[in-house]
C-alpha cells in the first residue's frame, strides 16, 4: 500500500480488507441446511416496511432471516428446504404485503408499477386541475344556484378520478386491514373517503362547502412522491442493465470439423472455444489458447494501460480485444461470469443504502397516526358534547384538512428541488433527493484513481518537441487506432489544429504499434524497445525517433477540492484497482493513504469495515469496476465521463474536468438539511397553533384549506433561499 508523504494516516489503514477478504466461512457440522428464496413485495412504501417484513419474517418458525432490498422491492429469505415458497408468500400476506416470487434472473425487472403511478398521477393531476378552477368560482361567492352547479361538477369529475387514482392505497389498505394489520396507506384511504363522503353529503343536502380539491389534491402529492421514487429506483436497476450490456452478445465458436458458428451468449458453455476478432468484446470468461493479443481490462481494473495478453492467461467478459485474432476456451459464461458477479455485487450493495431512514420516513412516523387520532378524539367529543353527527364530522374534516401533511410533505422536497437545481448550475446533478439527506451525514470520502482524480485519460506531456510535419504525421497514425495512447495523442494534436498528413499501407500490429508509408518513407507510432518508467510511445520517421511521454494528469483543480473537504471536517483517501506504482505517485503528490489493486469486492469489504467503524462514507469513481462500492456507499458520485454503469449506480454525477463540485456537494447538502430542519419546526408551528381551533370548532374547512395552502407557501419561500446555496460562478459544465 501506498501512503502520501504530507496527509496524516486516517482509519483506513486499520480497515483495508485482509488477504482472504471476500472468501465464504465453512459451515459447522452442526448447522441445519438452509435455503434462499427471493421474492417481489411491491406494496413496501418505508423505513417502517423494511423492519416490519424483515421482523415480521424473523419469528416465522422455519426461517432463518430475510433482507430486504428496497430499490428492487424484492426481499432475501433465508429459510428451511421444509417451507415452500407459497408457504412465506402467505407470511407475506399476514404482514399486510402481496408478494410474489422473484423472476428466476434477479436482474430482470418489470417497470408496470411505474407506468400504473404514472396514469394514476395523470389522472389526479386532470382532475385536480379542474376542480381547482371550479372551486375559484365558489371561493369567490357564488350564489346558491351556482354553488350547487360547481359542486356537482365537481363531483363527477372527482368520483371517478379518486376511485382510479386511489387504487394503489386503497388496495394497500385493504390488504393490511384484511390481515387485521396497518399501514401508512389506511389514514390516507380514511381521510380521503370521509373527505370524499362528507363533499357528497354537502353536495346532494345543498350544503355551502365541499372538498374535492383537496380529496384529489392529496392524492396527486401523494402519487408524485411515490412515482418520482418508482422512477428512482428504475434507474439504479438501470445500472445493472447497463452493466450486463457490456458483455458481448455472443460469439463464433469452434466446432468439431473445425468450422465456427455463431452461439449467444446465454447459451455458451464451459469447454466450447471462442474465436474472438480485434476490437470485439468478451461474451465469456476463458482462457487464451493461441494468439497473441492486447487486452482492454479497464473495466475490471479501472487501469488506463491495455496489457498484453498471450496463451494461459485469463479473461473475462466485458474485455475488449485491442489487437490480433484469439481463440479463448471458455471457463464461465452467463449468470457465472466474473461481471455477472459485480452485477450482483451492486444489486446486493443497493440493500445498504435501502437501510437507510429518511427524515420525511421519521416524521411519518408519528405524524399521521397523530394527526388521525386528533381527528377522531374532535369526533366523539362532539358527539359526547351533544352536537350531532354532521356538525362532529364537519369539525373532523376541518381538523384533517388544516393538518393535511402538505407543509410537511414539502419542508424536503421544495428544499431539495432548489439545492439540486443551484447544483446544477455548478456542474453537478443529483439524481435522488434524498442523496442530500446522505452527502450532508458523511465524515470520510474514498476517491478512485483513474478518471476520478485523474482525467482518466493519458496525454502527451509535451508537443514541442514535435516539428509542425512530425505533428501531422503522428495525427494520421493515431486516428485509426482504438489503443488509449493513440487516443490521448490525437485529441491533443486535434486541439492544437494540427491537420492529418497523408499516409499509405497503414496498419496496426498488437503490441506494437502503427505502422505506414509517407512519401516513400516508412514511419510509425511504437511501443518503446526499452521499458520505461511511465507511459511512452516512439515517433519513428525514417531513421529518426522520438520518445513521446504521456501522463494522466490530475483534474486542475483536485489539491484545492481535497482542501476543501478537510475543512469541512472530511477525510479523504483512495481505493483504487491500479496497479502499485501508479497509485502510490498519485498518493505521494496529494498526500492521501492509498490502497491498490483492490477488486470489486474488496472495495464492498472496506465500505462494510468503515460503516461498522460508524462512519458515512461518500464513494467518488467512475470505473465498471467502481459500480458495487457506489451502490453500497452511503452515497456516491460519479465523473460525468464514467462508465454507463458508474453514473447509474451513483446518486450524482458531476461533469467537466474540475472536481470541486464534490466538495460543493457536500457543503450545500449541509445547508440544504438546516433548511429542511427549519421548514419541519415552521410546519409543526403552524399545527400547534392551527390545531386547537379547528378542534374547538373555530375553523371552516374553506378556512382550513386557506391556512394549509397558506403554510405550505411558507415552506416553499423558506427553501427558496437556497438558490444561491452553491455560490456564484458560470455552470461547471462544458
Amino acid at each position: 500500500m501506498a501512503r502520501g508523504a504530507r496527509g496524516p494516516v486516517n482509519q483506513l489503514s486499520k480497515l483495508a480488507p485482509p488477504a482472504n477478504a471476500g472468501q465464504n466461512k465453512p459451515a459447522s457440522d452442526g448447522e441445519r441446511a438452509l435455503v434462499d428464496s427471493r421474492f417481489t413485495v411491491p406494496g413496501m412504501r418505508c423505513a417502517g416496511c423494511i423492519a416490519k417484513v424483515e421482523r415480521g419474517l424473523g419469528e416465522v418458525p422455519g426461517i432463518a432471516g430475510a433482507r430486504v432490498n428496497f430499490s428492487a422491492k424484492r426481499v432475501a429469505v433465508s429459510h428451511d428446504a421444509t417451507i415452500d415458497d407459497e408457504a412465506i408468500i402467505e407470511s407475506l400476506r399476514r404482514l399486510g404485503f402481496e408478494a410474489e416470487r422473484a423472476a428466476e434472473n434477479p436482474l430482470a425487472r418489470d417497470d408496470a408499477e411505474t407506468r400504473k403511478l404514472l396514469r394514476a398521477l395523470a389522472v389526479a393531476g386532470f382532475g385536480m386541475m379542474n376542480i381547482m378552477l371550479l372551486s375559484v368560482s365558489v371561493w369567490s361567492g357564488a350564489d346558491t344556484i351556482t354553488r350547487e352547479m360547481f359542486h356537482w361538477l365537481s363531483a363527477l369529475i372527482a368520483v371517478p378520478v379518486i376511485a382510479y387514482a386511489g387504487r394503489p392505497f386503497f388496495a394497500s389498505a385493504a390488504m393490511a386491514l384484511r390481515y387485521r394489520r396497518t399501514n401508512m396507506d389506511v389514514p390516507i384511504t380514511i381521510g380521503v373517503v370521509l373527505a370524499t363522503g362528507m363533499s357528497l353529503y354537502e353536495t346532494v343536502t345543498g350544503g355551502p362547502h365541499a372538498y374535492f380539491d383537496g380529496a384529489v389534491m392529496l392524492l396527486f402529492f401523494l402519487l408524485a412522491g411515490r412515482a418520482l421514487d418508482a422512477m428512482m429506483r428504475n434507474r439504479a436497476r438501470s445500472g445493472i442493465a447497463a452493466l450486463l450490456g457490456r458483455m458481448g452478445k455472443g460469439a463464433q465458436v469452434v466446432q468439431d470439423d473445425g468450422t465456427s458458428r455463431y452461439v449467444e451468449a446465454e447459451s455458451l458453455a464451459p469447454g466450447m472455444v471462442m474465436l474472438v476478432a480485434a476490437g470485439e468484446s468478451l461474451a465469456a470468461d476463458g482462457e487464451i489458447l493461441e494468439g497473441r493479443t492486447t487486452i482492454d481490462s479497464s473495466m475490471l481494473t479501472g487501469e488506463s494501460d491495455p496489457r498484453a495478453a498471450g496463451p494461459g492467461e485469463l479473461v473475462h467478459a466485458g474485455m475488449i480485444n485491442l489487437g490480433n485474432p484469439v481463440r479463448i476456451k471458455v471457463t464461465a459464461a452467463a449468470q457465472d461470469t466474473a461481471l455477472a458477479d459485480i452485477a450482483r455485487l451492486m444489486d446486493e450493495a443497493g440493500q445498504s443504502r435501502s437501510r437507510y431512514v429518511r427524515i420525511a420516513d421519521k416524521a411519518s412516523r408519528f405524524y399521521a397516526p397523530a394527526v388521525h387520532s386528533l381527528a377522531l378524539l374532535s369526533f366523539l367529543g362532539w358527539m359526547l358534547a351533544g352536537a350531532g353527527l354532521y356538525k362532529a364530522l364537519l369539525i373532523a374534516v376541518a381538523v384533517l384538512i388544516i393538518t393535511c401533511p402538505c407543509a410537511l410533505g414539502l419542508a424536503v422536497p421544495a428544499a431539495q428541488v432548489v439545492a439540486a437545481s443551484a447544483l446544477m448550475k455548478r456542474g453537478l446533478l443529483i439524481k435522488d433527493g434524498s442523496a442530500l439527506e446522505r452527502l450532508a451525514e458523511v465524515d470520510e470520502v474514498l476517491f478512485d484513481k483513474t478518471g476520478t482524480l485523474t482525467l482518466g485519460e493519458p496525454r502527451p506531456v509535451d508537443l514541442a518537441m514535435l516539428d509542425d510535419g512530425e505533428r501531422a504525421i503522428a495525427l494520421a497514425l493515431t486516428q485509426s487506432s482504438r489503443h488509449p495512447l493513440s487516443r490521448g495523442l490525437a485529441q491533443a494534436l486535434r486541439e492544437a489544429g494540427v491537420r492529418p498528413a497523408a499516409l499509405d499501407e497503414v496498419s496496426e500490429s498488437a503490441g506494437s504499434g502503427m505502422r505506414a508509408s509517407h512519401g516513400g518513407e516508412s514511419v510509425a507510432l511504437l511501443r518503446p524497445e526499452v521499458e520505461t518508467s511511465g507511459l511512452a510511445a516512439d515517433l519513428v520517421i525514417g531513421e529518426t525517433r522520438k520518445r513521446i511521454a504521456f501522463a494522466d494528469p490530475l483534474r486542475p483543480d483536485v489539491h484545492e477540492a481535497l482542501a476543501a473537504l478537510s475543512q469541512q471536517g472530511l477525510r479523504s483517501a483512495i481505493v483504487s484497482g491500479d496497479r502499485e506504482q501508479s497509485v502510490a505517485r498519485v498518493a505521494r503528490d496529494l498526500g492521501l493513504f492509498a490502497t491498490h489493486s483492490m477488486r470489486p469486492e474488496d472495495k464492498l469489504a472496506l465500505l462494510d469495515r468503515l460503516r461498522a467503524g460508524g462512519h458515512r462514507v461518500l464513494m467518488v469513481g467512475d470505473g465498471l469496476n467502481d459500480g458495487p462500492a457506489l451502490a453500497g456507499a452511503h452515497v456516491s458520485i460519479a465523473p460525468g465521463g464514467a462508465s454507463d454503469v458508474s453514473q447509474q449506480a451513483a446518486d450524482a454525477v458531476f461533469v467537466g474536468e474540475r472536481i470541486m463540485p464534490v466538495a460543493l456537494a457536500v457543503r450545500v447538502a449541509r445547508r440544504t438539511m438546516a433548511v429542511v430542519r427549519q421548514n419541519f419546526a415552521m410546519a409543526v408551528a403552524y399545527n400547534v397553533c392551527a390545531v386547537p381551533l379547528a378542534i374547538f370548532g373555530y375553523v371552516t374547512p374553506l378556512v382550513a384549506a386557506l391556512a394549509m395552502s397558506g403554510s405550505s407557501l411558507v415552506v416553499v419561500a423558506n427553501s427558496l433561499r437556497l438558490a444561491r446555496a452553491a455560490g456564484p460562478g458560470e455552470s461547471a459544465a462544458p
